[in-house]
């Protein structure tokens, strides 16, 4: 890996980031909801993680007002275990924090405890359970939440 660039996301960018997300999840988002996000939602912020010109990793965030709500971040497999997930979610947090944000929440599934292990180390802490959340097995979501300031 010489060259990480974290840059944001294009339409152009879309069919990569699809390659990330069904790598990633087991009920992946179509393509339509990411050209809304990207066309559409004035909250939504998207960012991709590129690795020697190769799309690797994305993470979306909305941000209202003070507060960011991460709705989705994934890296493709065979590029985990690298602290690419680390820089990139570094990376929205510092970017929020430009934004005039304060508090930041994501929901991450109660088995995911790699992930929930990387977000303990930005000072998230558990604040909530959503009960069934995941269409896909009935998953609990953990809501885990900061403070950036």
């Amino acid at each position: 890996m010489n060259n990480i660039v974290i840059r944001k996301m294009e339409t152009t960018d879309i069919q990569a980031v699809l390659d990330v997300e069904e790598a990633s999840f087991t009920t992946p988002w179509p393509e339509k909801i990411f050209y809304q996000e990207l066309i559409n939602n004035k909250h939504a912020h998207y960012f991709v993680l590129v690795v020697d010109e190769q799309i690797v990793g994305y993470a979306g965030l909305w941000i209202i007002f003070q507060d960011v709500q991460v709705t989705n971040i994934a890296i493709l497999p065979e590029f985990r275990r690298m602290n690419l997930g680390e820089k990139l979610f570094q990376y929205i947090c510092h970017y929020a924090i430009k934004q005039g944000a304060h508090r930041l929440s994501l929901e991450v599934r109660a088995s995911n405890i790699a992930a929930q292990r990387m977000y303990r180390k930005f000072g998230l802490v558990p604040g909530g359970i959503r009960k069934q959340y995941y269409t896909d097995n009935k998953e609990d979501a953990i809501i885990m939440w900061v403070n950036l300031l």
